[in-house]
């Protein structure tokens, strides 16, 4: 593990030894990473309310802010996510196999079901939820359209790509690296 891991109120984040934190990401509180998870350069995932759970495979991109509400809300990123490079993740779900694009932003108590997708740039505003099977884009975000067979094949790609580059940062490459 690497990282910046900093406890908080008691609570020590816990990491899957298989899972890659990058040696300047930032890890607060209650914050759980799962097997094979991938936290990219510079995010910082501070659980310093209820707490942040992230997903087996699921890869939070360089400069991603994952944060939670003071009133009781949680962060939840499920299984085979993509979160692209510099979202805002607050106090939201995003539930297994979606898709997040870079830059955005999903805000308190908003749902990113299962295989649903936002676009770079969008703002999905709070409470809202985007289903399964729909790309929203926009500021507010609203339903650009419906994704297709083409879009889960990415989704699995993007998916499989994080976890196998994240391996490519551990100890075993390094010494191979070295010896070239």
């Amino acid at each position: 593990m690497s990282g910046l891991i900093v406890p908080h109120r008691g609570f020590v984040p816990s990491v899957d030894p298989t899972a890659f934190i990058a040696a300047n990401a930032t890890l607060v509180g209650d914050v759980e990473i799962a097997a094979n998870a991938s936290i990219w350069f510079g995010v910082i995932l501070r659980g310093d309310g209820p707490g942040i759970r992230i997903g087996e495979n699921s890869n939070l991109q360089d400069g991603t802010v994952v944060h939670v509400a003071a009133r009781g809300l949680m962060t939840v990123v499920g299984k085979n996510v993509t979160v692209g490079h510099m979202v805002l993740l607050h106090a939201c779900e995003v539930q297994d196999g979606a898709f997040v694009g870079m830059h955005s932003t999903v805000l308190d108590g908003a749902v990113i079901e299962s295989e649903a997708m936002v676009a770079a740039g969008a703002l999905i505003p709070p409470g809202k939820i985007v289903r399964r099977g729909e790309l929203w884009a926009g500021n507010p975000g609203r339903k650009l359209r419906d994704l297709t067979e083409k879009d889960y094949a990415n989704f699995k790609r993007v998916v499989a790509g994080y976890v196998n580059l994240a391996r490519s940062y551990g100890p075993d490459e390094a010494v191979r690296s070295a010896a070239d």
